[in-house]
């Protein structure tokens, strides 16, 4: 099993962080689209590194055109020598047209021609073939050759999609070479729902998993005593709630027989009452959604819970750890690969 971890959104932090990864044995790094553009790091971490994979993780696909996205990946591929992952997520209604103002419409069939598009266009850039795609939402037939960059020499980006209803989970297993798994996922919901969803792309692409990877940034609780570990609950409730007390991650609670509480979550976001939303969230969902133990703990119970589900964790702690946790905890699977 792969491990990710997290580059900084500090640009000037960038290069020391990544090299700090490279030299700690992670596998790769991901950036994400928050307060900051998500590109930009992948630039610097790919100028101070030379084996780590850097990913979005993710991009907002729909605030972007696919020929914008194309050409982005297309460089960062080229100058971090074939080490980029170009991924998208589709973000919600409310973000694409008040925050991004772009359309939104049929996420799964637009994401599905959008990833289409942006191979399209590579295929025209890297062998060759002429750019003629014509979809229900985009439309690409213009390449001059001075805007064609031509092949590329280290190949292709590798090109992942997040998800998390079955829909959209599907496209990715018809159309990437990867699936981001929602931080707000369990064990049940990725064996019921989850891998069902990309054994179904698959068959529609005529394709199997091989070489299709799924990535999953798992919360984790960790801490050097049980004091420790009680002390940063706190911080994995709140984030718990948060995603909770979202209308379309509510699927993932109902696996659990747990829907209500989307909706009292629901009801005091809106009220502004954030703090008590972190008091419904009790032991029982912690564990479910999270894996608790001592650093030397983690990797064990990890890859007892998800080694046969996920190709690659990363490990998503909305608390303060010293440095030195995640330094076991990822020895702990590197001791396991061996």
């Amino acid at each position: 099993m792969k491990v990710d971890g997290s580059l900084t959104d500090n640009l000037a932090a960038i290069p020391g962080r990544a090299r700090e990864l490279e030299a700690g044995g992670y596998d790769g790094a991901f950036t994400f689209e928050g307060p900051h553009d998500p590109f930009l790091p992948v630039l610097l971490a790919a100028e101070h590194t030379e084996r780590l994979e850097i990913a979005t993780a993710i991009a907002v696909a729909f605030a972007r055109s696919p020929m914008t996205l194309a050409q982005t990946a297309y460089d960062l591929q080229l100058v971090s020598e074939g080490r980029f992952i170009l991924g998208l997520g589709s973000q919600i209604r409310p973000h694409i047209e008040k925050r991004f103002s772009m359309p939104w419409s049929r996420p799964a069939a637009r994401m599905r021609e959008l990833a289409l598009a942006v191979r399209a266009i590579w295929a025209c850039w890297h062998d060759g073939v002429p750019l003629r795609f014509e979809g229900d939402f985009y439309r690409h037939t213009l390449m001059t050759p001075f805007f064609n960059p031509g092949p590329n020499p280290f190949g292709l980006p590798r090109l992942w999609l997040a998800g998390v209803g079955p829909a959209m989970t599907e496209v990715a297993g018809e159309v990437a070479d990867g699936f981001l798994v929602h931080p707000f996922s369990t064990e049940r919901f990725l064996r019921e729902v989850t891998l069902p969803a990309l054994e179904r792309g698959f068959e529609r692409a005529g394709r199997t998993r091989d070489g299709f990877e799924v990535s999953f940034p798992l919360m984790i609780l960790t801490g050097d005593s049980e004091a420790d570990i009680v002390a940063a609950e706190n911080g994995v409730r709140r984030q718990l709630a948060f995603y909770g007390s979202t209308p379309a991650y509510r699927r993932v609670l109902d696996a659990h027989g747990w829907g209500d509480l989307q909706t009292e979550l629901n009801r005091l976001s809106k009220e502004g009452r954030w703090e008590d939303m972190g008091g419904l969230i009790d032991e029982e969902l912690v564990d479910v959604f999270t894996v608790r133990g001592t650093p030397e703990e983690i990797a064990p119970r990890v890859l007892e819970r998800y080694g046969d589900l996920v190709d690659r964790i990363s490990f998503n702690a909305p608390y303060r750890a010293d440095a030195a946790r995640w330094t076991t905890v990822l020895d702990g699977f590197k001791v396991g690969a061996q």
